[in-house]
């Protein structure tokens, strides 16, 4: 282990210093603006593909290479790091680390769990319900390690039904994968393949179990147990990628998309029609449709490996899974005054989101001067009021403060702040990128697919983004590809979010892979799965996902957001203002 992770230190050594002087004929040779920007879009993409430096760390080099380069000043890129979008993504953020504090998501997880029954595919369905609908607005990272040791205590329970308990160990199912390396997810460092977040710290250890490898009696139980374990265990890591699909705010690509979308927009002087509510319209029969795909699937992957049958019948063990979810519910006691109000909070946040603009000229924003406000406003709202709302009611007889819902610690300790800082640093990529013409170069490019149908381009750009995230961060992947998408989508003559939008939920389809997104890379962590099982499953969910997304694009899609008309003001800004950009690369005055 030692001797893998010197290599790896002296790799990204040598990635972070030779890749700058390898690309120095760009910037010296052939030296136009184009070719200068070039030079930092590469630097970037290289390190974050290869996580040289850690990816925020990344994300702040604009800072510095613009002004090396002769581009253009540090103080112009910086400006660009906080927008409104931001601003959006980190009120969502501080209402979750509300939710997660108050441990409200456990609860939902259980109350479902309770619902929908014990037979194994409704007990299924009943992981991937609230790990799917408390991923469109918490961290998918947070959903998955909350999850997973519950997932854990029910397979305890299942196996306990089917075998003796002198055949019960209390260790985890060893992975040969994980004693190689540690795993790092969104900063949390998985210790020797067992992760460290704090949800999972709190589980009891003793529902961390595998059957004696020795025992011959218990062979073929402990087969069928094992894959239902896989079975368990991928179910959360699709509901979790699922889920971030459903909501403006679900996961990274969504807020970065969302945010490019403004900027094109409103450098042609009109407005993004990207709001939550017409997001809710596109994104989240897309997300439904493939929990429900999810679901089936692994159904009829596992069908033949009796992990359907392994529970079907028996009464010990659906009667050992009902205590159990009724014993953790009634752990969590009755819901209290702070959990009540968070809630409210939540609710109030998620109506107004909605309601801000419901489209033809409706919405609660019309209550204001034109601009004014926008879905960032009631985010810090209310994230503000968690900082001054009471959790819990002052006794006649009690003296002093009372502690607030949220405290500023907590906020600092919890908040993922390196994605704030990636957010920020593919706004300032975005705007080197437009301003010194590499966006449109690029795009200019790409028009050789004009003579191919537009839904031919959108498949096969939402092939390639899919293969792509699945071996780098799905963030940083959106952040590269946005601004080309959108001079794609002008020199095509449609309307520039026909690419951006599936392209940006194409992100999301990392379902192969352990390093493709951090639930992936949770559930792996945990033990029971190996790469091969992960890839067997999820290379037909990437296809699958990708008939959806296209097919949701030229239907409903194309009803909400008009994917092939390009709005006018597009029209009249190409006839107007591309007239100088296009000498320059007519002249061929960038070699690639």
């Amino acid at each position: 282990m030692k001797i893998s992770k010197d290599i790896s230190r002296v790799f990204n050594i040598l990635v972070v210093v030779f890749t700058p002087v390898l690309l120095l004929p760009l910037p010296l040779v052939v030296g136009t603006q184009e070719s200068k920007c070039a030079y930092i879009v590469f630097i970037m993409a290289i390190y974050w593909i290869t996580e040289a430096l850690p990816i925020a760390v990344t994300s702040l080099l604009p800072i510095i290479l613009t002004p090396l380069v002769g581009l253009g000043s540090a103080k112009e890129v910086s400006s660009h790091y906080l927008s409104d979008t931001s601003m959006l993504f980190l009120g969502g953020l501080i209402i979750a680390v509300a939710i997660e504090h108050w441990n409200i998501h456990k609860r939902l997880a259980l109350a479902v769990l309770m619902l929908v029954g014990t037979e194994t595919r409704w007990l299924m369905l009943g992981l991937m319900l609230p790990t799917w609908l408390l991923s469109m607005w918490i961290s998918n990272t947070a959903t998955t390690a909350m999850m997973i040791p519950i997932t854990n205590a029910i397979l305890v329970q299942l196996k306990e039904a089917n075998v003796p308990d002198e055949d019960i160990a209390t260790e985890v199912y060893d992975n040969d994968a994980l004693k190689l390396e540690d795993i790092e997810v969104n900063g949390v460092i998985k210790e020797n393949g067992q992760p460290t977040s704090t949800d999972i710290e709190k589980a009891d250890k003793t529902l961390n179990y595998k059957a004696d490898p020795g025992d011959k009696m218990n062979q073929h139980e402990s087969k069928e147990h094992l894959e239902i374990c896989k079975m368990m265990s991928i179910c959360i890591a699709h509901a979790a990628n699922c889920g971030g699909l459903g909501s403006l705010t679900g996961t990274g690509p969504n807020v970065v998309f969302k945010g490019q979308s403004d900027i094109i927009f409103e450098k042609y002087g009109g407005e993004s029609p990207v709001t939550f509510s017409s997001w809710f319209a596109f994104g989240l029969p897309i997300s439904a449709i493939m929990l429900l795909v999810s679901w089936l699937w692994l159904q009829l992957y596992f069908l033949g490996k009796g992990c359907l049958q392994f529970c079907s019948g028996n009464a010990e063990s659906r009667s050992r899974i009902k205590s159990l979810l009724r014993k953790e519910y009634a752990s969590l006691g009755p819901i209290d005054f702070a959990q009540a109000a968070v809630i409210g909070h939540f609710v109030l946040l998620a109506l107004l989101w909605i309601t801000i603009d419901i489209g033809d000229g409706g919405g609660w924003h019309n209550i204001f001067p034109p601009k004014t406000v926008s879905n960032s406003t009631p985010a810090i709202l209310l994230s503000c009021s968690l900082f001054i709302f009471p959790s819990r009611i002052r006794k006649f007889s009690e003296k002093g403060p009372i502690p607030p819902l949220l405290t500023w610690k907590i906020v600092e300790k919890k908040l993922p702040w390196g994605v704030v800082i990636l957010l920020g640093g593919g706004f300032a990529l975005a705007f080197v990128s437009q301003e010194y013409g590499l966006s449109k170069w690029l795009g200019t490019q790409l028009a050789v697919l004009k003579p191919l149908d537009p839904w031919i381009v959108n498949m096969i750009l939402c092939i390639i983004v899919a293969a792509a995230t699945e071996v780098t961060s799905n963030v940083a992947m959106c952040t590269l590809l946005m601004p080309i998408l959108a001079e794609l989508s002008l020199q095509l003559e449609v309307n520039p979010l026909y690419f951006m939008f599936p392209a940006a939920i194409a992100t999301s389809f990392a379902f192969m892979l352990p390093v493709a997104t951090p639930p992936n890379a949770v559930v792996f962590a945990y033990g029971y799965l190996k790469v091969i099982d992960m890839v067997k499953v999820g290379f037909l969910m990437n296809i699958l996902g990708i008939v959806v997304l296209v097919i949701g694009t030229e239907t409903w899609g194309e009803a909400v957001f008009g994917f092939h008309n390009q709005p006018d003001i597009f029209k009249h800004g190409l006839n107007n203002t591309d007239i100088v950009n296009n000498t320059c690369i007519c002249n061929g005055s960038l070699l690639l």
